[in-house]
């Protein structure tokens, strides 16, 4: 006679390891604590951290860590008998989190990580490991932090085909926006202050450059569409020479500078992914993302468009993320890492990202001098870039004089050809910049 299920009876505890104990690793440890109870009822068996690794075994992390064993060679972690589950927050696309990384899948042992450079660059051979061995490979918090984008997309929309994702995915970046919109800051202040904040690292390069958002995006469009990873292809471009006079003037064309991924694949099949500043129209929701909060737009062809929004970074967000990864594996609930076996994901051919016509918003600052005027619309008009607007700002000081031009609707790769040519004058004084014109 078949038996019923006791649904009650309690599962042995999953044993976690975890490798890196700072901000985050520490807010992983609260959070077990303090949601204990509730996090095993919600995973159907108690977690228990078994282990612990990071470079300082002595460091004063503000939390108590003597009821756990420590391991000082974190690479022991994944030979561990008595450790189901490596959760890696060391960081770094190379050394020793992605030694550990492989080595914790080939051994057969759950890997949760929030490592996104690893994932934009290794996440594609680590799959495969995790496939090879039928062990979960999850990384929600290496996209957006505690906001549950790559589950909703990779589970909830996996009926659909998505045709466009985009997004506001570094809080340092769009921090730095925020406080140059809201009280006209310049960008060097505005940095100074996400620093301040903890917002922005001493070296901040990974964060304005764009590189940290490239990174995301790759993964997400991976994700999206079945892709292989190919980071090398994002074309990237940050926030660093915007300056305050960029703010305002997209203000006046009403829309907002935000710093965006954006991926999609052409009729060809071909992808497009680049991480630019852009003018956002002041009515879509991306507008109205503040501070430090990422958002992702992804859009279906049956369920529409999606947006998520929350802090994308930070020890509650994070640490919620790796744990709500550590649940799914208590439930055993895991699929393909990437939406679809490694073995399914094609090699996209690159798209041209020259080729796509819209308008754009172009600054210059030049020198005060006779001919210069002529000289940009000469450029302009070699390079077959039509003007719809111009706009001349500033008095012939030392700092030079503001010019925005707004173009009509064309090839970016005409506008970079005028660009490039300007760019090579000696009446420039600062580096031009180049912004798409959304229309979203």
């Amino acid at each position: 006679m078949p038996t019923t299920p006791n649904h009650n009876a309690q599962r042995p505890a999953l044993r976690v390891a975890l490798a890196g104990i700072g901000v985050v690793g520490g807010g992983v440890i609260r959070l077990l604590e303090t949601n204990r109870d509730l996090i095993t009822r919600r995973a159907g068996r108690p977690v228990e951290i078994v282990a612990l690794s990071a470079r300082d075994r002595n460091k004063d992390r503000g939390i108590d860590l003597s009821g756990y064993r420590w391991v000082d060679d974190m690479a022991e972690l994944a030979e561990m008998d008595d450790v189901d589950v490596v959760v890696e927050v060391i960081g770094g696309s190379e050394g020793p989190a992605l030694s550990l990384a492989r080595r914790t899948l080939a051994t057969g042992k759950a890997l949760v990580t929030a490592n996104k450079a690893m994932i934009a660059h290794h996440g594609v051979d680590l799959a495969r490991i995790a496939e090879e061995k039928d062990t979960p490979l999850k990384y929600e918090a290496a996209v957006a932090g505690g906001v549950p984008v790559i589950k909703a997309i990779r589970e909830g929309a996996s009926a659909n085909e998505i045709t466009r994702v985009y997004g506001i995915l570094n809080g340092t970046c769009n921090y730095i926006l925020t406080l140059m919109e809201r009280e006209g800051a310049g960008f060097d202040d505005a940095l100074a202050a996400a620093q301040a904040k903890g917002y922005a690292e001493a070296d901040p390069t990974f964060d304005v450059e764009g590189i940290d958002t490239a990174h995301k995006l790759a993964i997400l469009a991976s994700l999206c569409f079945g892709t292989k990873l190919d980071i090398a292809s994002v074309a990237t471009n940050g926030i660093r020479h915007l300056i305050a006079d960029d703010i305002r003037e997209a203000e006046a064309l009403g829309h907002r500078v935000r710093l965006l991924g954006m991926a999609d694949r052409d009729a060809s099949g071909a992808l497009y992914q680049r991480v630019q500043p852009c003018l956002v129209p002041a009515d879509h929701p991306l507008a109205y993302v503040p501070g430090a909060l990422n958002a992702v737009v992804a859009e279906g062809n049956f369920v529409g468009r999606l947006f998520f929004e929350g802090a994308g970074a930070g020890e509650g967000p994070t640490a919620s993320a790796i744990v709500a990864d550590i649940i799914d594996i208590a439930r055993d609930e895991y699929g393909p890492a990437f939406a679809m076996p490694v073995n399914a994901l094609d090699q996209a051919p690159i798209a041209d990202a020259g080729a796509r016509v819209g308008k754009h918003y172009v600054r210059l600052v030049v020198q005060d001098r006779i001919g210069v005027l002529a000289e940009i619309a000469t450029a302009m008009r070699d390079a077959g870039v039509s003007i719809e607007s111009f706009i001349q700002r500033g008095n012939g000081s030392d700092q030079g004089v503001v010019i925005v031009l707004v173009t009509h609707e064309g090839p970016a790769s005409h506008i970079e050809q005028a660009l490039d040519a300007l760019n090579r004058s000696d009446f420039t004084m600062a580096p031009t910049i180049l912004m798409p014109i959304l229309d979203l």
